[in-house]
């Protein structure tokens, strides 16, 4: 069973799961990447100006010789040219005439909110962009912005994870009484920056009662949210498990509150992160210690 779709605000419909050409990927050709993406089932696209991989998500886009509507383009303005300058460059880097979302990558990047973002209704207007949003906007931003929009945004992309979950709760109310989808980045944190924390074990505790993995658990629980999930790897096996997340049965109410409120407890400190760290990587990290040890004296006794 495929995601499915969300509806937003001005109409349109988005798939409720992107592949991100963001983060680790920054500056580098992910051409293959993309292409593996959307052969395994990925047709949403997100990118950005800052990431400086529009040019490769262009060249997979059309070496994959899928028809413009097969796929779902996101991408952003990060402060880097005008705005108007900005959406001619990505709409000639991705090879297209048009894409579905343009997003506000930051806030910070917009000086004067409402004259910005009135640069981005020109843009939904010329037909550049189908759909316009934000990313990385708090709920103050947010209510300050749909005060002076003529234009709703339709999405805020925003960091999300069962960690910062209590801080953003209201945010996530208030998108939804105005109809705009929150998209989620970054949501394995609780695995792959906080490992040890509280979240793990309700988590696994899921993941036994699915027969699926802690990863599956977090994208369930992201999905029971009601946002949208912007997410990323290299290997196919990968996208395959993040893709079956939608086959999974739902979370249980006991399940999604034990997330939440192991969640607002935070994630766990440095020094436990650290030891966690050291003792998932201890085959590697403690041999290569030990050598290095062996090297020192080694020095030591032959000076």
């Amino acid at each position: 069973m495929p995601f499915g779709k969300v509806k937003l605000n001005d109409g349109t419909e988005m798939p409720a799961i992107a592949f991100g050409t963001g983060s680790k990927w920054k500056g580098q050709d992910v051409t293959d990447y993309v292409i593996q993406a959307v052969e395994t089932g990925f047709s949403h696209l997100d990118t950005a100006q800052w990431y400086q991989t529009e040019d490769s998500v262009g060249r997979a886009i059309h070496d994959s010789a899928l028809d413009r509507s097969a796929l779902y383009i996101t991408t952003k303005w990060s402060g880097l040219t005008s705005i108007p300058e900005a959406i001619q460059n990505s709409l000639k880097q991705l090879g297209v005439k048009q894409v579905d979302l343009y997003l506000v990558h930051n806030p910070s990047a917009m000086k004067d909110l409402e004259t910005g973002w009135s640069e981005f209704e020109k843009i939904q207007e010329a037909g550049y962009s189908k759909s316009i949003g934000v990313s990385n906007f708090d709920l103050p931003l947010l209510q300050k912005l749909v005060k002076v929009a003529k234009v709703t945004p339709a999405v805020n992309q925003i960091l999300f994870h069962p960690y910062n979950y209590a801080q953003n709760k209201d945010l996530l109310e208030f998108s939804a009484k105005h109809g705009i989808i929150t998209e989620a980045y970054s949501s394995l944190q609780p695995i792959t920056k906080y490992p040890g924390g509280p979240v793990d074990k309700p988590v696994e505790e899921a993941a036994k009662r699915l027969n699926a993995t802690p990863t599956q658990v977090l994208l369930a629980w992201v999905r029971s949210k009601g946002v949208v999930i912007v997410t990323t790897s290299s290997t196919k096996a990968h996208l395959q498990e993040y893709l079956a997340v939608a086959d999974l049965p739902d979370l249980t109410e006991k399940e999604i509150a034990a997330i939440d409120e192991a969640g607002a407890k935070g994630p766990p400190t440095l020094c436990t992160t650290m030891k966690n760290n050291l003792y998932r990587n201890r085959y590697i990290f403690v041999p290569g210690m030990l050598f290095q040890l062996a090297c020192l004296v080694f020095v030591l006794t032959r000076s």
